[in-house]
C-alpha cells in the first residue's frame, strides 16, 4: 500500500523542466509539464555517467514515451518505466507522483508492521 508523502508546491517546479528533491534520502528526478499538469519521478542517478545529473536533463517524447535525455551521454530513459531507450538492460526505479490540492506528493511504500 502506498503512503503520500508531501514533496513541495507545484509552484516550486520548473515547468517543462526537471528539479531535484531529497526523499527519505533518495535524490529523485522530478519533471513536470504543465501543459498536461502532469508529474513525473524518477531517479536522479544516471548509471551510465555514474552521477546525480538526470534532473539537468531535457525532457520530450519519442515515439509518444515521454523521456528525459541524460544531460552527460544523453541515453534516454521513459519518465513512466524508468527504462533506458538505447540499452533494455538498464532501468532506474520510478515512481508514483501525483498532483493533489496545488501539491507534489510522491507514493512510498508503507513499512508493514
Amino acid at each position: 500500500m502506498l503512503k503520500w508523502q508531501d514533496i513541495c508546491g507545484v509552484a516550486d517546479l520548473q515547468p517543462n523542466s526537471g528539479v531535484c528533491a531529497l526523499v527519505s534520502g533518495q535524490q529523485i528526478a522530478i519533471f513536470y509539464l504543465p501543459k498536461t499538469d502532469t508529474v513525473y519521478a524518477i531517479d536522479n542517478y544516471d548509471p551510465f555517467g555514474k552521477a546525480n545529473v538526470l534532473s539537468r536533463g531535457l525532457i520530450g517524447d519519442i515515439g509518444g514515451q515521454p523521456v528525459v535525455a541524460s544531460p552527460l551521454y544523453k541515453q534516454h530513459f521513459n519518465l513512466q518505466t524508468g527504462a533506458c531507450l538505447e540499452d533494455e538492460t538498464v532501468q532506474i526505479l520510478a515512481y508514483a507522483i501525483r498532483i493533489a490540492n496545488g501539491r507534489v506528493e510522491m507514493g512510498l511504500m508503507e513499512q508493514q508492521a
